[in-house]
């Protein structure tokens, strides 16, 4: 709206001198202003930020160019990072040379490499064409002028030749010529015309949802593969596409055997290799024919492929002419069947149908020269040619009639073809209107010339066998890069092609009914009629019209499923989406798909082998309607998600059609044959797994993508924001990692042991902070992010990677604590590394983040786990033998230290561990007690853990502990003087010694106050904590008495001592009981409030964990994490 472009041709040569004066060159005029502008089209010129060698940079440099100039700056094209290759971004050594050195536009010659000019965009867009995958290659390939190719000139074919004739070619074929007359003599007019209706409506509403992802933007050669890929994701393109492949290469198979079929059954039956001696060898007879010449077929149609696709090509005119001509002789046959039906007589013994091969005349005896004389048919029925002869009961009590074949359009006898005659394998063709005296005996007629059911017959069945004669509807899109305007010529050639075989075949329904007798229409092979094609006996102006039509129709039916069928294969190959596959992406020099035509034909041999028509045809049917309802749901998917690119430009389409047409599609699957079905859709799954799990990663912008986004967001939204209940409660980690200064990871330890916790349920966020501003970090965090990937797709951590660039690393830790995970799917747990080098560090800010952290996660009221020697910890390839998982229960912290072990245990590493618990007991506490509720407990909680008390005595704080705060006290001094100016020096001095004199003041202070409380116990109620905080304080004031203090002694912080204490003591029972075990869970005290203890709190865990191999210190998060309820 109001947007105006110019063209305007700039110089870039010597432009403009001083004055503004130019000699002989085009002046660059500005585009007016229109005053309202919006930049809806030309943003999307410049969207995309190709690579460094870009096609999109100008090719001359040096001739004038014209730049299309609007009053709206463009947004930048995309990501800059193309997922594939692009029509649009073609990478190139000449290209990437090429740069601008104008004048006129040097205000955007630094962004030239990334923003190319317009005029360049849109002289490649006009020059992209997207000729078919290989399709051309070995057509234009020229063995005079050796390895020089011919020029590819633009394509142009239109919407009739292009696609209608295609469609119509592909559609109308083999089933058509060989078992529509047989469908609806065994289903009735009705019956057929249910199944052509549903099968018709199936490929309609397909087609319909075929033209909307069509005519969504360019679509390159690939056809329906490309078009299933790029919508729904590589893992359903590549199921769907190799289903289509397959159900192509069953195609040929059954065009192949319909080629036999004909050849053997109606053209040259003496050229049977196998033949039958008595009538129930026959089918047998049949199978082995079509298999030994079948095969034979096949090679043949290979050498033909191999050699010269471009004879394909050239006689697919040739075939169609076929298919036409049949058509139109079947529509002339019934126009004369109403003045002149043809004479095909039927000889029917009672009311059954007599197979006449054996007999010229339909009578039991004739006259001649006054003599009655028995004819070839007595011979068959009776044991003798003699008058006397003993006969069939049934051929002596029923007299034999001649019925016409082909009574006429006007002979009414479509009332009596309107119901379905199914029956079962072996079954006598009847005609019910004449009369029957005896009994069949089906031991006897097997033997004699019936017309029978040669398989059981059965609704679903014709279904299945129908169902190929509505397929070919592909055909336009598969050559899509041959059509002059793909987006107008797809949706009106195969919607118009659909429309006029739905019409052929309705009609064809309702005159196959009005024109030929009931019996003749249940004849599958024409037996009654001398061996003649049923349908062929309506055609005119001879029945060999159809025959020789419906052979060459196919034979070119094969060559084309046998050449399009390897290209699909190669298309497949070539995206790299399942590696197995890759050989089959190779060929020849000039692109023909070799390999994948040998296999190609090794897969159509299995259908050969099959040899039946009728049971090859429900086989395709699965593969094609499992591409068909793919394809409607790529429709529904899209149109349902909105997606901003979903603009079609084909605008007759609806989501609820496309979820008509898949329900359809898997109807129809089903009602054909339930057991195929099942197959297809397993090996559809099976591809689907493999390439989620094995095959190469593609990002196509597809629907599926879209589809869980939504999900996602319906599900972040739904998800409350309050904690989830104690029951649904699981570890939702933030791992805290380190990088090296080649941003490699340190630890990767860590991400096992995340995985091992985790196994693949639940959030896990994995971090790292940069220290740094963005503008600067830019490149080192996306390298950082990369190296995290990589060893989490290492390790097998499934989950996200964040990495935060902030000004100081303490920042970016809370950064990441408060805003990592999004909505309700945040995190609840924060796993890290010990600072093992702490003590080496001169840098106080080492640990300080450490402790922050600490506080940070406790304020969140987030659980913390905290690894110590996490590079011992065990990798996810090895299996620890049997040992111990000791947890030692000092505080409660809300059941973490139970849920830990057990969450650990469901991981192979740590299956054959057991679980021991042990707690600490006081000296008022009851041992035996506290280990009979514990044990309840852990029954409660359906956990099975070995329980221990271990009783903590009252001793006397040791001379040890003492020299050990003070050592730590006189390192903390040291360490901040270390940081402190001269000045400071003597300031923190005095208020040293002023705090140290001070000392016995603050002892006996604290004595009035009573002592702090220490929580180094699991107790059970205030009377305990409280007798214990008074013996404890009563123990200390003691101490002075016991010993002769060393005077510095006297100076040390007594909380300090204490701590001291209790770490030294907590620590000897440890090691005592769990030096062994494969990995200790131990209570991590929380920091001090006063952060002038920071320092000695790092030295008070470094005490209470030494001497052990793998910790892991657990601080809860203030929260209830297990429960004894259901």
């Amino acid at each position: 709206m109001g947007e105006r472009f110019v063209v305007v041709p700039v110089d870039s040569g010597e432009m403009i001198a001083s004055g503004g004066e130019h000699t002989g060159k085009t002046e660059a005029r500005p585009a007016p202003d229109t005053g309202d502008s919006g930049s809806t089209g030309a943003g999307t010129a410049e969207e995309q930020e190709p690579l460094e060698d870009s096609v999109f940079e100008p090719q001359d440099p040096e001739a004038a160019v014209p730049i299309l100039e609007y009053n709206r700056e463009p947004n930048k094209y995309g990501d800059g990072v193309p997922k594939e290759n692009s029509p649009f971004i073609n990478n190139t050594e000449h290209d990437k040379n090429n740069s601008y050195d104008g004048t006129n536009m040097a205000l955007f010659e630094e962004e030239m490499d990334s923003h190319p000019m317009v005029s360049s965009l849109l002289n490649k867009l006009a020059n992209y064409t997207n000729l078919t995958q290989g399709a051309h290659e070995h057509e234009e390939a020229d063995e005079e002028e050796g390895s020089k190719k011919k020029a590819i000139t633009s394509p142009q074919m239109g919407t009739f030749m292009g696609v209608y004739l295609p469609c119509l070619q592909n559609i109308l074929g083999v089933i058509l010529f060989l078992r529509l007359t047989w469908i609806v003599g065994t289903a009735g007019v009705l019956g057929s015309l249910v199944i052509v209706g549903l099968c018709c409506s199936c490929t309609m509403l397909t087609a319909i949802s075929m033209s909307a992802i069509a005519t969504n933007g360019v679509v390159p050669a690939g056809g329906s593969y490309y078009m299933i890929s790029r919508s729904l994701g590589p893992e359903f393109g590549g199921a769907v596409g190799l289903c289509f492949y397959l159900g192509t290469t069953f195609a040929g198979s059954m065009y192949i055997l319909g080629t036999i079929e004909i050849l053997l059954t109606y053209i040259v039956p003496q050229a049977a290799i196998f033949r039958a001696e008595r009538k129930e060898e026959a089918v047998d007879a049949l199978l082995n024919n079509m298999r030994v010449y079948g095969t034979c077929c096949l090679i043949l149609m290979a050498i033909v492929v191999f050699v010269g696709v471009k004879y394909v090509n050239k006689l697919a005119l040739v075939f169609l002419a076929c298919v036409i001509l049949s058509i139109l002789a079947i529509y002339a046959g019934v126009i004369k069947s109403i003045f002149e039906p043809p004479d095909f007589p039927v000889c029917m013994l009672g009311n059954r149908t007599l197979q006449n091969h054996n007999f010229d005349k339909c009578l039991k005896t004739e006259v001649i020269d006054n003599l009655t004389v028995t004819t070839k048919l007595w011979s068959v029925f009776c044991d003798g040619p003699d008058l006397n002869a003993t006969c069939n009961e049934y051929f002596v009590n029923n007299n034999l009639t001649l019925v016409q074949g082909i009574p006429g359009l006007t002979s009414g006898v479509i009332s009596e073809n309107m119901w379905s005659e199914y029956g079962p394998l072996g079954m006598l063709v009847e005609n019910k209107k004449l009369s029957s005296f005896g009994e069949s005996d089906p031991t006897k007629d097997i033997y004699l010339p019936y017309v029978v059911n040669d398989i059981t017959t059965f609704f679903t069945l014709l279904v299945g066998i129908y169902f190929p004669s509505v397929t070919g509807i592909m055909a336009g899109s598969n050559r899509s890069g041959d059509l002059r305007d793909a987006q107008k010529s797809i949706p009106i050639g195969t919607i118009l092609a659909i429309a006029t075989t739905s019409f052929i075949y309705i009609s064809t329904v309702v005159l196959f009914g009005a024109c030929i007798e009931g019996v003749l229409l249940r004849d599958k092979f024409g037996d009654s009629v001398e061996g003649n094609l049923v349908i062929g006996t309506l055609s005119w102006p001879s029945p060999w019209v159809i025959v020789i039509g419906s052979f060459f129709s196919c034979c070119g039916a094969g060559l084309q499923s046998l050449t399009g069928a390897p290209r699909l294969l190669q298309a497949i190959a070539r995206d790299g989406i399942i590696p197995f596959l890759q050989v089959f992406g190779h060929g020849k020099a000039n692109g023909e798909p070799t390999w994948a035509l040998l296999l190609t034909a090794g897969i159509c041999e299995i259908g050969i082998l099959i040899a039946s028509l009728d049971s090859v045809a429900p086989i395709l049917s699965m593969f094609f309607l499992m591409c068909y309802l793919f394809v409607n749901l790529a429709c529904a998917v899209q149109t349902l998600l909105r997606t901003p690119n979903w603009r079609p430009r084909f605008r007759y389409y609806h989501w609820a059609l496309s979820f008509l047409g898949m329900s359809l599609c898997l109807a129809i699957m089903f009602i054909s044959s339930w057991y195929y079905a099942i197959v297809a859709m397993v090996i559809a799954g099976c591809i689907y797994k493999y390439i989620e799990y094995r095959g190469a990663e593609k990002e196509w912008g597809d629907g599926i993508r879209g589809l869980s986004l939504n999900a996602a967001r319906y599900a972040l939204i739904r998800l409350e924001e309050a904690p989830p209940h104690t029951k649904n409660w699981r570890p939702q980690l933030l791992v805290l990692l380190n990088l090296d200064s080649d941003q490699g990871v340190k630890h990767p330890r860590l991400l096992s042991l995340t995985t091992q916790l985790k196994a693949g349920k639940g959030l896990t966020i994995v971090g790292n902070v940069l220290q740094g501003t963005y503008l600067l970090k830019d490149a080192e965090a996306k390298k950082a992010e990369q190296n995290i990937k990589s060893a989490m797709s290492a390790e097998r951590t499934k989950g996200f990677c964040h990495v935060v660039v902030s000004s100081n690393l303490r920042d970016g830790v809370s950064h990441l604590i408060q805003s990592a995970g999004l909505g309700g799917m945040k995190h609840n747990t924060v796993l890290m590394g010990w600072p093992e080098t702490w003590r080496q560090s001169n840098d106080p800010e080492s640990w300080r983040s450490f402790i922050e952290t600490v506080r940070e996660t406790t304020a969140a009221h987030q659980a913390l786990l905290v690894a110590k020697n996490v590079d011992s910890f065990p990798t996810n390839q090895d299996h620890l033998g049997e040992g111990t998982i000791d947890v030692w229960w000092v505080v409660h912290d809300g059941g973490m230290l139970m849920l830990l072990p057990f969450l650990l245990r469901q991981h192979k590493v740590w299956r054959k561990c057991k679980m021991r618990i042990f707690t600490v007991a006081q000296m008022d506490d009851n041992s035996i007690q506290m280990k009979k509720d514990l044990q309840m407990f852990l029954y409660h909680l359906r956990l099975n853990a070995e329980v221990e008390v271990v009783e903590m005595h009252d001793n006397d704080i040791s001379a040890f502990t003492y020299e050990k705060t003070l050592v730590m006290e006189q390192r903390s001094q040291m360490l901040k003087q270390m940081h402190l100016s001269r000045t400071e020096r003597e300031r923190e001095a005095q208020l040293i010694h002023d705090k140290n004199t001070a000392s016995h003041v603050t002892v006996n202070d604290k004595a009035e106050a009573g002592p702090e409380r220490v929580h180094m116990t699991w107790t059970k109620d205030k009377l305990f904590t409280e007798r214990n905080r008074n013996r404890e304080f009563n123990a200390n004031v003691a101490v002075r008495d016991l010993f002769s203090m060393k005077p510095e002694w006297e100076t040390l912080n007594q909380s300090n001592v204490r701590c001291m204490h209790t770490a030294i003591k907590l620590n000897e029972v440890v090691v005592n009981k769990s030096q062994g075990a494969h990995l200790v869970l131990l209570n991590m005290p929380g920091p001090p409030k006063n952060r002038g203890g920071d320092e000695n709190y790092m030295e008070f865990l470094e005490v209470l964990l030494e001497g052990l191999n793998r910790v892991l210190l657990v601080r809860g998060g203030g929260r209830e994490v297990i429960t004894i309820y259901s």
